[in-house]
């Protein structure tokens, strides 16, 4: 199965990308292709700053739309930034979410991260299965968002900047109950 995880900070020294090592790691030693798309490469422009087309694009707004559109299974990783996501994510989703990039969203599950650095990460990614569903039923894909939502808690705690996990049993257990639950959704959503 492919799998595209999106670590959506662009903040130096982030930890949606340790979040995003760590899912990385897990997925392929389960025998699954994986790319990470890291958003400390963004450049996709503000609406005021010019239109974004799908034959015109920078190295990294491709590997993005590349990475979405090649996967099964889509897992957008999100800091907590005052209860909601990153400008970064919504411009993303707003700048792409249209007809011309409708492709890229089609015939796939999306699953969300909150990530925060206490007990947090629920907001964001809420907010993001909205967005998504939104998207989904105004282009009529045929995509569905996962309902298993992962916060990731007191990350550097748990992770290591390589995506280690660092051995807290409850935490490993539900970021691989996360792994497991979307990859059902998936296998089951691919079949049909």
């Amino acid at each position: 199965m492919n799998i595209s995880i999106i670590s959506g900070s662009a903040r130096a020294n982030n930890n949606t990308i340790r979040v995003g090592y760590a899912l990385k790691k897990i997925f392929e030693q389960a025998g699954h292709q994986t790319s990470l798309v890291d958003f400390m490469q963004y450049d996709i422009p503000l609406i005021n700053q010019g239109d974004l087309q799908p034959e015109l694009l920078s190295t990294f707004q491709q590997s993005l739309v590349t990475s979405v559109k090649n996967a099964d299974l889509c897992i957008i990783i999100t800091p907590e930034y005052n209860w909601s996501t990153t400008p970064e994510i919504l411009n993303f989703l707003h700048r792409l979410g249209d007809k011309a990039f409708a492709p890229i969203f089609d015939k796939k599950v999306f699953s969300m991260v909150g990530v925060s650095t206490g007990k947090g990460g629920k907001a964001p990614a809420l907010h993001l299965v909205s967005i998504l569903n939104k998207i989904i039923s105004f282009l009529d894909l045929n995509s569905v968002v996962s309902p298993k939502i992962f916060e990731s808690h007191f990350t550097k705690e748990v992770i290591d900047e390589s995506g280690n996990l660092l051995g807290n049993a409850l935490y490993d257990k539900g970021i691989t109950d996360f792994v497991d639950y979307n990859l059902r959704v998936a296998n089951r959503w691919k079949k049909n």
